[in-house]
C-alpha cells in the first residue's frame, strides 16, 4: 500500500472517514458532507463544488426534474417524481416519457379546514408552460388539485424517500417508492411491479382521524378499445382489451393495499367533460368513501379508500402495491433471417452453449415477449406473488441498499453510481421470453433509440456484470452466437426477438474486440470454467476474424478502416482501437493458456502492437491517430463511404478528401476515449496492456485539455443539449497542438456522461483521484435536478446505457476486484482506508481496508476468498 496515512487524513477532511460498514443509510447521510473538502490543500479539493450536497436531499429548485424509475429489469416502469407525482408510465415494452397517467394518492384529515390534499408537493414551474398541451390548459392533469406546500426527496437506491409538509395537515407524511433490486437474484429483480408506502406520523397530543385514498384514471385503455376496471383483493385492476389490429394494447395494471377492509370504487362517475375527476375530488374533499362494483364497460377510473386513526405519537403506514401484465408487444427489430443466415449461424444449428442458450428457433417469426410472461400467467399471478413475498423482497432489497450506502467513498461517487443504476430499471433494457437481456442504447420519448444491445456502447457499462452476472453472460451468448457468423463477423446490433441476423454491414472493431475482453471478465466473475470451454471456440473465431479484417499484415495494429462507437470508420492506426486490440490479445492469450491452446500468434501481435503504439502513436504527452488511406486492402475512402452512415461523398467532400484525407478522423487530437481499451482491460481483470506512465500521461492531458468548467465560448454545431452555455463538461476531443480537421469525427464537440465516468475512473486507477473527482463533480452538477433529471443521464436518448460506466468508479478508487476462478480478492486503494460495496456471482457485501488489514462483511450469500492481493491483476 502507498501513503495510507496521508490519504486517510484526506478522507477525514472530507467528513467521510471512519464510517463503519454497519452504519445505517439514514445515519450515513447525516455524517456525510456536501462534497466540499475542508482543507484547500486536500487532494480531493476542487473548484467544482455543488450548490446542493452530493448524495443528499433534493428540495426547492432541485426538485424540478427529479423522476425516479420504479419497476423491474426489462419489465417496464413508472417514475416517482421528486414531488411525489407519478409519471413516465411505460409498461407497454417501450418508453412513454411524457405519460402522466392521472394517478394520485390523497389524504383527508377530519375536522381540519383545508385538510384534503393530494399527497404531492408543488407542481414544478416548467410544467405550467413546458408541456406540449400547456397552452390548451393541460386538461386531464391533476395540477389544479390542492397539494402539500413543500417536498423533499432523497434516494437510497432502490428506495426513493419523499417528505411532505403543509401547515394545514397535522401529520408528518413520508412516501417511499421502491421495486425489488437484489444483486444476484435476476428474476426477483425483473418483476413487473413496484410499491408506494405512505406513512403518517402524529406528533400532536390528540388522535387524528383520516382517510387515505389512491385514485386513478384507467390509463391502460387505449384509443377506442374496450376497457374495464376489474376486482382484485383490496384494490382494482385497470384493463384494456387488445384487437386484431392492436394486440399490443392488451394489458392490465393492478393497484392494491395491504389493508383489510379497503373500500373500492371500481367506477368513477360517468359523464362528459371533467365530470369523473370533479366528482371524485368532491368525494375526497368531503371525507366520504364509495364502494362501487365493477361495470361492464365505460368506467373512467377507480379509487381505493382506507379510513384510519393515528394515536398521539403513533404512526400509520399503508402499502400500495402495483403490478402490471402486458403479454404482447409490437417490438420486432431486424430483417430476416434468411436460410443462409440460419445455415451459417454456429449456435442456431447446434447446442454449442447448451439448451439454456439455444432457444431462438421459437422466436424467428414473432415479436418481443417479456420474460415475466413465461413465469406468470396473468396479472393476478404477478400481483399475488408480489403481495405474498413483499416482506422478503423488501428485506433483501434493503440489505443491498444498506451495503451499498455503508461506503466511505466520496459522496459524488456514490451519487453517480446509484443514480445511474436507474438505467437498469428503465425501458432502455428489455428481457425476452427466454430470460436473455436485449437493450437499446437509450430511449426516445416514445420508442427505443438505437437498437440491439449495441456492443460498442454496452462496452462501457460495468454495473450489470457485477450485480447480475448471469444476465450479463446472456449478452455474450447473443454476441458470439446469433450475432456472429461462421467466419467470425459479428454484427454489433442484435435483432429482437434474438435470432440470427443478416451480415451486411461492418463489424464494429471496438465492439467486437471489447466482447472478447468481456468474456474474460465474465469468466473471472462467474468462476465457471466449463462456460469458458464452451464459448472459447467462438471467441477464437471472432479474434481471428478481427486479425484478418483489421490487421491482415500482422503488424499488431488496427489499421484497415474500422467502424467504431462514433458511427464512422477510422482510417489507419489510432490509439482508441489499438488499445482495444492490445487488451483483447491479452484476454485471448490468458484464456487460451488456461485452456492449453496455442496462443503464440496472439503474443507476437501484442508485443508488436504495444511497441508501435507507445512509440509511433504517442507524442510525448498523449496518444493520437495516424491517418492512412494507402497501402490498405480497403477501397478509397469515397467508395468506402457509400456503405457507411456518412453516405456518399459530394463534390466538395471529395475536394476536401484530396486536401485533408477522409472525413471524420481525429488525427493529432487529444481523444478522451484515446486509451479506452486499456480502461476496459482493467475492468476485465486484465491489468493495463500499455505502459502505465504513458497511459497516465494521456489521461492527465485529457483532464487538462478536454475538461471545461464553462462551455459558453465552445462552439458545438452537433448535439449541444448534453452540455452547453455556462455548464461544464468533458469534451470528446480537443486539438491542443493544432491539426484539427475541417470535418473531424462526428460528435467530437459533444459531452457524453459515459465517457466522463470512464475517464474519471481510469484517472483514479492511475492514482489521479483529484482529477477524476473533478470530472465526476462537473457531470453531476449538470444533473442536479434543476434542468435535468438526476436519474436520467441522456446521450442519444434517455437513460443512456453508456452512463453505466459510472460503476467503474468503485474500482477506480479502491481497486477492488473479486476473481472467482482463483478465489482472490484484489485491493489497490488510491484513497487509503475505505469501506466500499462489493457484488459477486454468489453474494454481496462490503470490503473494508483499515491500516494493513482488509475484511469483508457479507450481507447476502457467500464470498469465498482464498487470499487477498494488494494490487490489481497484471497484463
Amino acid at each position: 500500500m502507498r501513503e495510507k496515512t496521508g490519504r486517510r487524513s484526506f478522507l477525514k477532511n472530507l467528513g467521510i472517514g471512519g464510517i463503519t460498514a454497519t452504519v445505517a443509510p439514514t445515519e450515513l447521510l447525516k455524517k456525510k458532507n456536501t462534497g466540499v473538502a475542508a482543507d484547500p490543500k486536500d487532494v480531493f479539493n476542487s473548484d467544482i463544488q455543488p450548490a446542493r450536497a452530493f448524495n443528499g436531499v433534493y428540495k426547492g429548485q432541485y426538485l424540478n426534474r427529479v423522476a425516479f424509475p420504479v419497476g423491474g429489469i426489462g419489465a417496464g416502469m413508472y417514475c416517482l417524481e421528486g414531488t411525489g407525482a407519478i409519471s413516465h408510465l411505460s409498461v407497454h415494452h417501450k418508453p412513454d416519457v411524457f405519460n402522466e397517467p392521472g394517478a394520485f394518492a390523497a389524504i383527508h384529515v377530519k375536522g381540519v379546514q383545508y385538510g384534503s390534499k393530494i399527497l404531492e408537493g408543488p407542481v414544478p414551474d416548467w410544467k405550467k408552460f413546458g408541456r406540449p398541451d400547456a397552452a390548451n390548459g393541460a386538461a386531464g392533469t391533476i395540477y389544479g388539485l390542492p397539494r402539500f406546500s413543500s417536498a423533499e426527496f432523497q434516494t437510497r437506491f432502490p428506495f426513493a424517500i419523499i417528505n411532505l409538509a403543509d401547515k394545514d395537515i397535522p401529520l408528518k407524511v413520508t412516501v417511499k417508492g421502491w421495486s425489488p433490486f437484489i444483486p444476484g437474484d435476476a428474476d426477483n429483480s425483473s418483476l413487473p411491479c413496484g410499491a408506494l408506502e405512505y406513512s403518517f406520523a402524529n406528533n400532536t397530543s390528540k388522535p387524528i382521524d383520516a382517510i387515505f385514498s389512491f385514485n386513478s384514471k384507467n390509463f391502460m385503455q387505449k384509443g377506442d378499445q374496450k376497457g374495464a376496471i376489474k376486482k382484485i383483493d383490496n384494490g382494482f385492476v385497470l384493463s384494456c382489451d387488445g384487437t386484431k389490429d392492436r394486440p399490443d394494447w392488451l394489458g392490465d395494471f393492478a393497484v392494491s393495499t395491504d389493508q383489510p377492509g379497503t373500500i373500492v370504487d371500481h367506477c368513477w362517475f360517468r359523464g362528459g367533460w371533467f365530470d369523473p375527476l370533479t366528482i371524485t375530488w368532491e368525494t375526497i374533499r368531503n371525507g366520504n368513501t364509495k364502494s362501487v362494483d365493477p361495470v361492464d364497460e365505460g368506467a373512467p377510473g377507480a379509487s381505493v379508500y382506507v379510513p384510519f386513526t393515528v394515536a398521539p405519537g403513533g404512526k400509520k403506514t399503508i402499502r400500495l402495491m402495483t403490478a402490471w401484465y402486458v403479454p404482447i408487444s409490437e417490438v420486432r427489430i431486424g430483417e430476416g433471417p434468411t436460410d443462409a443466415d440460419l445455415a451459417n449461424d454456429q449456435c442456431f444449428t447446434s447446442d454449442t452453449l447448451g439448451d439454456d442458450v439455444n432457444t431462438t428457433k421459437e422466436y424467428v417469426g414473432g415479436k418481443y415477449k417479456a420474460w415475466y410472461c413465461k413465469r406468470f400467467k396473468d396479472i393476478y399471478d404477478v400481483s399475488g406473488y408480489f403481495s405474498n413475498n413483499y416482506n422478503d423482497l423488501l428485506k433483501r432489497s434493503t440489505l443491498f441498499s444498506d451495503a451499498f450506502y455503508a461506503s466511505t467513498l466520496p459522496p459524488e461517487v456514490i451519487e453517480a453510481v446509484a443514480a445511474n443504476l436507474a438505467i437498469i430499471k428503465s425501458p432502455t433494457v428489455l428481457r425476452q421470453y427466454d430470460g436473455r437481456l436485449w437493450s437499446w442504447e437509450g430511449c426516445g420519448d416514445g420508442w427505443g433509440c438505437c437498437h440491439g444491445s449495441c456492443t460498442h456502447v454496452w462496452n462501457y457499462a460495468q454495473a450489470i456484470p457485477h450485480l447480475f452476472p448471469s444476465l450479463e453472460r446472456t449478452l455474450r451468448h447473443t454476441e458470439f452466437c446469433e450475432s456472429q457468423n461462421g467466419e467470425g463477423h459479428q454484427t454489433f446490433r442484435a435483432s429482437m426477438p434474438i435470432r440470427p441476423v443478416k451480415h451486411d454491414f461492418y463489424a464494429a472493431a471496438d465492439g467486437q474486440l471489447g466482447g472478447i475482453m468481456k468474456v474474460h471478465r465474465e469468466w473471472r466473475i462467474s468462476g465457471d470454467n466449463k462456460w469458458l470451454e464452451k464459448i472459447y471456440p467462438l471467441v477464437k473465431t471472432s479474434m481471428d476474424y478481427s486479425i484478418h479484417t483489421w490487421d491482415p499484415r500482422h503488424k499488431g495494429l488496427i489499421e484497415e478502416p474500422h467502424h467504431n462507437t462514433y458511427d464512422i470508420e477510422f482510417w489507419g492506426p489510432d490509439a482508441l482501437c489499438t488499445s482495444f486490440y492490445l487488451g483483447t490479445l491479452t484476454a485471448i492469450t490468458k484464456m487460451g493458456e488456461f485452456l492449453k491452446q496455442d496462443v503464440t500468434l496472439y503474443k507476437e501481435l501484442y508485443a508488436k502492437g504495444k511497441a508501435f503504439m507507445e512509440t509511433q502513436l504517442f507524442n510525448g504527452e498523449y496518444f493520437f491517430q495516424k491517418i492512412e488511406t494507402t497501402g490498405l486492402n480497403a477501397p478509397s475512402p469515397a467508395e468506402q463511404a457509400k456503405k457507411s452512415y456518412g453516405g456518399s461523398y459530394s463534390k466538395e467532400a471529395v475536394d476536401l478528401l484530396e486536401k485533408e484525407g477522409p472525413k471524420y478522423q481525429y488525427g493529432s487530437g487529444c481523444l478522451s476515449d484515446g486509451v479506452l481499451g486499456a480502461w476496459i482491460a482493467s475492468m476485465c481483470y486484465l491489468g493495463d496492456p500499455l505502459d502505465v506512465a504513458k497511459t497516465t500521461s494521456h489521461l492527465v492531458a485529457v483532464h487538462k485539455y478536454n475538461l471545461k468548467d464553462n462551455l459558453s465560448e465552445h462552439a458545438n454545431p452537433q448535439r449541444p443539449s448534453y452540455a452547453f452555455g455556462d455548464e461544464g463538461g468533458l469534451l470528446l476531443c480537443s486539438w491542443p497542438k493544432g491539426g484539427r480537421l475541417s470535418l473531424p469525427f462526428v460528435y467530437s464537440d459533444e459531452v457524453w456522461t459515459g465517457i466522463e465516468y470512464q475517464v474519471a475512473s481510469h484517472l483514479m486507477l492511475m492514482g489521479k483521484v483529484k482529477e477524476g473527482l473533478d470530472i465526476v463533480r462537473t457531470c453531476r452538477k449538470r444533473y442536479d435536478g434543476k434542468v435535468r433529471n438526476p436519474f436520467n443521464e441522456y446521450e442519444c436518448g434517455h437513460w443512456y446505457a453508456r452512463a453505466l460506466s459510472s460503476y467503474g468508479l468503485l474500482q477506480g478508487l479502491t481497486g477492488v476486484q473479486y476473481d472467482a476462478v482463483d478465489k482472490v480478492l484484489y485491493i489497490d486503494s488510491k484513497i487509503g482506508d475505505f469501506t466500499s460495496f462489493i457484488s459477486t456471482e454468489k453474494g454481496f457485501g462490503t470490503v473494508t481496508l483499515a491500516g494493513n488489514k482488509s475484511s469483508v462483511k457479507v450481507y447476502s450469500g457467500t464470498i469465498e476468498i482464498s487470499k487477498t492481493v494488494m494490487g490489481g491483476p497484471k497484463a
